[in-house]
Order: C-alpha cells, then structure tokens, then sequence
C-alpha cells in the first residue's frame, strides 16, 4: 500500500534533472516546435567510481559546486534577508534549522538563555536581533545554507562580500530538536542527515530572496494564454518580484514541506523525500526516470541549483531538442529576466561542459565532480533510517495481517530492510481517475505528453522513464520513517494515513487503495507508522 509520496525523487537535495525532459510540456501545451530523439549514450555512462562516505558527509552538507555565485548575485538571498532584517526567530519560523553544534560558544549560551523566556525582544535580544542572523549563517550553522571565503581573505564575512549557497542538506536534514522547537515550522538542535525537510517552507524561503524572479523556469508561469499548476493564473516575464513573492509565500500555492526542483514552467513542487539508506532506494525521480542516483545529483547541481546554465549554449540546445520553439521562447525569456534584474557572469556552477545535451547524466551537457557524486552516494547509502514511532504492538501486529490481505505486498515490503521493487508502478494503476489527453505526441523512446484533470499527475505532464525505455509510471517509495508524516502523496494533496485509507476519496481517486473496516485502519495505521528496518 503506497502510503508516501509515490515519488522517490526529491532525495537529492532539492531535486533535479528532471527538466531533462520537462519542457517538452510547453511545447505538448502551445504547439511550438517538433520534439527530438533524446540522447542514449553519454561519456558518463562509464564504470563506477568508489565513494568515500566520509568525504560524502561534506558533500552532502556543505559542498555547492559553485552555486553560491547563483543564490547570492542572481536570486540575491543574503541581500533579501538583510533588507527584511530576518531574525533567528524568523528563519526557525521559516522552517529553517540550526545545528546547535556549529553555533558559536558565546551565542549558544545566549540563546540558552533566552530560549527559556517569552522570547520577546526585550528579553530574547540576541533570537531577535538580525545581525545575529548573519553569524549563524557565517558559522555554518543554518542547515543547508553554506557560507564560502568568496573574498579569499580567510574569513567568513557576508557583510564584506564573501558569498552564500545552498547544499543538499537544505531538504534532507532534520534535528533532534532537543534545544528548541517551533511547532511545525524549525528548530534547534543536533544535525540528523537523511530525513525528508517535511516543516521547511521553501516558497517562503524563495519569497525572501531579494530577486526571487530568478528563480523564473521553476515557477508556475503562463505561455500563449494557458498555464498549468495549484495557481488560478501564472507568471510571466514581466511579473513584478511582489508578484512572484505573493505565489511563492501562498502555501496553497506552494505548500509547506515542498519543492519544486523541475524547470518545466509549471507549479508542480512535491514533498521533499528522504535520502537514508539510498542503497534500497532506486530508480530515483517521481516517475523513476533517473536510473542512477549520481545522475539525479548531478542534475540538481547543474540545473536546479543554478537554472542560468538554461541560457547557455548547451542549455538553449537542450531546450530546443526537449522543446523547439517552445524552449527557445522560455530561455528568451529567462534571458531577459535575468538582463533586467542586473545577473551578470553566470553560468555559477563549477562543472566539466562534457557529454551529450539532454542524456539524464549530463542534461544541459554539464557534470560536476564525479568522485564527489559518489562520495556523496556512499554517505546516503550507509545513513541509518529513523526508528519507527511509538505504537501499540498489538494493534501493529493486526494491522501486518491487514497489510498482507489487503495486497499491499503486491507493491510493497513487509521487510523494509529490503530495496524496494525497481518496478514502475503504471499511471493507470495508481490514479485509476487518470484520463490524460495527449497533446503531442513526441519521438521514440519518448512517450507522449499529456495532461489529466487534478494536480497528482502535474508532475508527470511530461516527465517520465522513457527516456531510457521504461513504462510511464510512478517508482515505488520506501515505507520508512512515516510518523512524521501528515500529508500524503506526492503532492501532498491527502490529509492524514485515515484519509489515504478511506474510500470516501473514491475508486478514481491517486492511490485507491482502502480498508472498509476502520478498526482494520486504525490497525494499519499503526503498523505502518511503527515501521523501521529490523522490524
């Protein structure tokens, strides 16, 4: 019984290459251009390097291949957050995290401090001061937001030019939460790397950003007229930044514990997914289109974390291969947004221009530092998952019987210590309601694009595995660390296991899958929520 997200993908830090196929939906929506073959071979698809998981913990957490040319000169973060004067408090309420470890003596005594009064600004000074902010990011110590000696001067210093990026760590790293916790939003504590960002509020986040419009391919936009996503209406070129501020900071829009890591044009973020134990986890991507999990970083790294490499010669190719007309347009526009904003010298990614534009390994014909790829590939790998929650044994004990005659088996382990079936799970089969009308139909080995009523399939618009000759379908998660989970489904468009379960949603409905008896639910509920490896 898929009871997550039936999407992998978001493991890698915010997750992606997906618009390695992606805009072929401007194309399939407005009629431009003929789409083309994608690639199938590339330099990449070489033997494997061995990773080093020590080296791969620093890759994970800290390591930004350059992108902080992006998030500080293109998207302008740091500036944003100065000009809005954000607190510690106000990032934690952000659903950023502090690593308690990483904040520095005389602050961490401060806060202990402050921490135990009404955290006004009288009596929490340095939690509500915004200076304080800055040294937290200038010691490492905002989960996700990595500092760099831009300047070479040996310091760290924001305020002097030294320059801030974003690693992986930003959506797949919680804490212990054992100094402070604001309720559903972030805390304080010790690092845990692997679980999925479930409180961080990514479009608020962006919506800080003093030039947000940078962030142009990954948000919900119109193209001749029609526009695809949770909004009633997209963006366009000459969006105001307070217009794409209001989209990013509405949470119907962009809803809490979400990203949307594809450059597709549409409003499409999904939950953020968890990166332990990597090593039972495969294909990657909500549709499984990335065999390889090297393959998804690299193309986070090359493409999400700095969409300007759209605008590069290798980018305009690999617009115009996935999208003709279409993409040329997109990239024009992106290329006028970023003149108008002043976004000058990129692209900021540090990667070797190599392979073939538009092949899953090197989407826009650039690759970052394969040892490090795997380096960082061993560290998921070997990161434990978390325990299961508190449950009652008994009622887990019914609820594993449930588990077996209901046939959730046909999809998923009883033991989750087993790697999950590589099997794609047919559209049709997990959204029996799915009735899509192909727009275009697109060259072998791709599948057609097209688009069905509700937002489960907005992802899959255009994204799928056949560019390397899978069925069109969703991979099948892990069930593992599920007591922290409150919305399902990779859209987050169920409330809660008793609604997933319930066939009130109806037979045509994402995921059908139900129990009558709401004793039996209450069972399952149990029992999925207490699962764990070794039990």
């Amino acid at each position: 019984m898929d009871v997550v997200s039936p999407t992998t993908f978001a493991r890698v830090c915010g997750l992606i290459a997906l618009c390695a196929s992606v805009y072929l939906t401007l194309l399939a929506v407005f009629g431009l251009g003929k789409p083309v073959v994608v690639p199938t071979a590339s330099a990449h698809d070489a033997p494997r390097i061995t990773g080093d998981s020590t080296r791969g913990r620093e890759v994970f957490r800290f390591e930004t291949f350059g992108n902080e040319g992006f998030w500080t000169d293109a998207a302008r973060v740091p500036k944003g957050m100065m000009d809005a004067k954000i607190t510690p408090l106000q990032l934690l309420q952000t659903g950023l995290l502090i690593d308690i470890d990483a904040v520095p003596e005389p602050m961490r005594a401060a806060m202990a401090v402050e921490l135990k009064t009404d955290l006004s600004p009288q009596n929490a000074p340095t939690l509500n001061d915004p200076m304080a902010t800055a040294k937290l990011i200038e010691a490492n110590a905002v989960i996700g937001i990595v500092p760099k000696d831009s300047n070479g001067d040996g310091r760290i210093e924001i305020a002097k030019g030294d320059k801030v990026g974003v690693s992986c760590a930003i959506c797949h790293t919680v804490t212990d939460k054992s100094v402070h916790e604001v309720p559903g939003a972030g805390s304080i504590g010790r690092r845990i790397d692997g679980p999925a960002a479930l409180q961080l509020n990514m479009g608020k986040l962006l919506a800080t950003a003093a030039n947000s419009r940078a962030v142009y391919p990954n948000l919900q936009i119109t193209l001749g007229g029609k526009t695809i996503g949770r909004a009633p209406t997209g963006l366009t070129p000459d969006s105001t930044e307070a217009e794409v501020d209001a989209y990013l900071s509405n949470p119907q829009f962009y809803p809490v514990g979400t990203f949307d890591e594809t450059q597709d044009g549409h409003g499409n973020s999904v939950i953020n997914t968890p990166l332990f134990r990597q090593d039972l986890a495969a294909p990657y991507g909500s549709a499984g289109e990335f065999a390889k999990f090297v393959d998804i970083s690299n193309g986070s790294y090359t493409t999400n974390l700095d969409p300007t490499t759209l605008v590069t010669p290798e980018g305009r190719k690999f617009l115009k291969i996935k999208a003709g007309a279409a993409g040329e347009q997109l990239a024009n526009d992106y290329a006028k947004i970023l003149a108008d904003t002043g976004v000058t010298g990129y692209p900021f990614v540090d990667a070797e221009v190599t392979g073939k534009v538009g092949h899953p390994a090197t989407p826009v014909g650039r690759r970052v530092d394969d040892q490090k790829l795997a380096d960082m590939k061993a560290y998921v790998e070997a990161l434990d998952a978390p325990k299961g929650g508190k449950i009652d044994a008994k009622a887990a004990a019914r609820g594993r019987k449930v588990f077996a005659a209901e046939k959730c088996t046909a999809c998923h382990n009883v033991d989750q210590g087993k790697p999950v079936a590589r099997t794609l799970v047919r559209m049709k089969t997990i959204f029996p309601g799915y009735k899509p009308m192909v727009l275009a139909q697109r060259d072998p080995p791709l599948s057609p694009i097209q688009n069905s009523p509700g937002t489960f399939d907005d992802k899959m618009i255009v994204v799928d595995a056949s560019d390397r000759g899978a069925r069109r379908g969703n991979a099948i998660p892990m069930l593992l660390d599920l007591d922290r989970r409150t919305v399902l489904l990779h859209d987050v468009s169920v409330s809660g296991f008793e609604s997933l379960l319930d066939a009130s949603r109806g037979a045509g409905a994402p995921h059908p899958f139900y129990v009558a008896d709401a004793g039996e639910r209450d069972d399952l509920i149990q029992f999925l929520r207490g699962l764990q490896i070794g039990r």
